[in-house]
């Protein structure tokens, strides 16, 4: 396990579809989440919260909620992460962001906007999630296709988390991912006013 030099973090790793069968220990999943928990997001909120698979009992228990194309995937990954947010995460802002009062009891009421709060700050999180991964020497494989009322049904019954994203874990396999496909160059994708 070694720290990757930042520039490597975004050019030099990318989709992961097949791994190496190597493991990922209990450290490594630590220090994913001790990364990842320092992503920005409103009000400090942190609402991402994770699951990770590691187990063959509990990877069987997920495999069938994962979209027939990408099942092969997230079998070879030695550790699938099913990502969740939390629409209560408002009870941790009076210690998460002690410095605004009552926001929490302003939230309390209103669990639609507490729903969509959580949703789009979990999604920013996953961003540093998988940046994490990278930052660590790993490789990820983040996907959405899977079945996420059963995912929720299968491992987060009776809580209020809802599943977004599974994001596989590991080495990846030589020839496991596909070449870089091209990116939008500055000109394409800025605007300068």
């Amino acid at each position: 396990m070694s720290d990757l030099p930042a520039t490597a973090i975004f050019t030099d790793r990318h989709t992961a579809y097949r791994f190496d069968g190597a493991p990922v220990s209990d450290e490594e999943l630590s220090r994913i989440y001790d990364l990842a928990k320092y992503t920005p997001t409103a009000m400090n909120g942190q609402p991402l919260r994770v699951i990770f698979v590691r187990s063959s009992e509990a990877k069987q228990r997920l495999l069938p909620f994962i979209g027939e194309g990408n099942q092969a995937k997230s079998e070879s990954a030695p550790v699938v992460a099913i990502l969740a947010y939390d629409p209560e995460f408002h009870v941790n802002l009076p210690t998460t962001n002690p410095q605004m009062a009552g926001v929490k009891e302003s939230l309390d009421p209103m669990p639609e906007v507490r729903a969509s709060i959580a949703n789009n700050n979990a999604w920013l999180q996953a961003g540093g999630f998988i940046l994490a991964v990278r930052a660590l020497g790993l490789d990820a494989g983040p996907m959405t296709g899977y079945d996420n009322a059963g995912v929720d049904a299968e491992f987060l019954a009776d809580t209020p988390l809802r599943s977004f994203m599974v994001v596989n874990i590991g080495h990846v396999a030589e020839g496991g991912s596909f070449p870089r496909n091209p990116r939008l160059g500055f000109d394409q994708a800025v605007t300068l006013l």
